[in-house]
């Protein structure tokens, strides 16, 4: 092994350390919480945990593997399950977070519309389109032994080396799965949650007016509390791109790679490095990892839930009884002192949370 291998074993194994953590808490959260289960999302979130959780157990171990031994892990059979199942949860992971941004896209321009719109019975019959699509994908690759070990990517995976007699086959079948799969769910990703940002940024808008005639009414207003609110202003408007940014540029950096270099690699003459390629299959990998933070575990449901099942493991009450508590004493203390104080509160309530 030499340094680029040494920092690659390193990272995958970060990478799987991460994914197994992650995915499980979110796994735990969606079985503990009965709110999350009944959310259309929910269900998308756990197809998606679940890929990430199952890749993390085979494509990523075996790629550690081969770093480590320079050579084939396991038998031919061994590997061409690792490629079926690399293939199948890759496609199947992608058109979940392609059936995220339309959920996300129904809620936010229909809001109103919303439950009649999108159902569980709608969100099964997504998630069956997802999987018999990757199925589809991955049954014939294997059918026709198209997968095994790639030393290009030192994973089991689709491998243009073994398929050499299907020649044009083998090209056409490649270039349809990422245009069907990377591709279709780049475009929903670009479409969907530029619609939702589109529409953020006109609801910030009226915030933003309300908020203004409210601070001219309030005559008497602290300097610091006016300068609170059109900060607040500020926050509200980037939160909304920066929220889009990660859904989509995190998809973008981690897949584009990866995706690209096996299209080059179907019709490039020159030999592309094999650092190179154990990177792209990193990054795609990394993917698995960030997907329960950028979906899931930074929201305010789910971090509310990991913290119950910390404090019930810890065996100690719940951390805002204590705050409810401390915030009951404040206000019995409180001496009200006439409108002027009231004012900080009614300017809170109109930032929201």
């Amino acid at each position: 092994m030499d340094a680029a291998d040494i920092v690659a074993s390193v990272l995958i194994v970060g990478i799987i350390v991460v994914s197994l953590l992650s995915n499980v808490v979110v796994l735990i959260c969606f079985l503990y919480n009965p709110e999350i289960r009944k959310q259309v999302p929910g269900l998308f979130i756990l197809n998606l945990s679940l890929c990430n959780l199952l890749q993390s157990v085979s494509s990523m171990p075996i790629t550690l593997v081969g770093l480590i031994t320079t050579g084939h892990p396991g038998g031919d059979g061994f590997c061409q399950i690792v490629g079926f199942l690399d293939t199948f949860l890759t496609t199947n992971s992608m058109l979940s977070m392609a059936a995220l941004s339309i959920d996300r896209w129904v809620a936010v321009v229909f809001p109103l519309s919303y439950h009649s719109r999108i159902r569980h019975r709608d969100a099964v019959v997504a998630l069956g389109y997802t999987w018999i699509h990757s199925l589809c994908f991955s049954t014939v690759a294997t059918c026709r032994s198209w997968v095994g070990y790639h030393h290009l990517y030192a994973s089991c995976t689709l491998c243009n080396v073994r398929a050499k007699g299907a020649g044009t086959q083998f090209i056409v079948f490649t270039v349809a799965l990422h245009s069907l799969t990377f591709l279709l769910t780049l475009v929903v990703l670009c479409v969907t949650y530029l619609k939702v940002l589109k529409v953020a940024r006109l609801h910030c808008k009226r915030i933003d007016v309300i908020t203004m005639q409210t601070l001219v009414l309030l005559v008497d207003i602290h300097p610091s509390v006016r300068q609170k609110c059109l900060d607040e202003q500020k926050r509200r408007r980037q939160r909304a791109t920066k929220k889009i940014s990660t859904f989509i540029g995190t998809f973008v950096v981690c897949f584009t790679p990866y995706v690209l270099t096996r299209i080059v690699e179907l019709f490039s003459p020159v030999p592309i490095s094999s650092h190179w390629g154990v990177l792209a299959k990193c990054l795609a990998y990394s993917k698995a990892a960030s997907d329960p933070f950028v979906y899931s575990l930074l929201r305010h449901q789910y971090r509310k839930t990991c913290g119950l099942l910390a404090n019930k493991i810890l065996k100690r009450s719940p951390l805002h009884s204590s705050s409810l508590r401390m915030e009951s004493n404040a206000q019995r203390g409180r001496d009200p002192r006439g409108p002027s104080n009231s004012v900080p509160s009614s300017a809170n309530k109109l930032l929201g949370p």
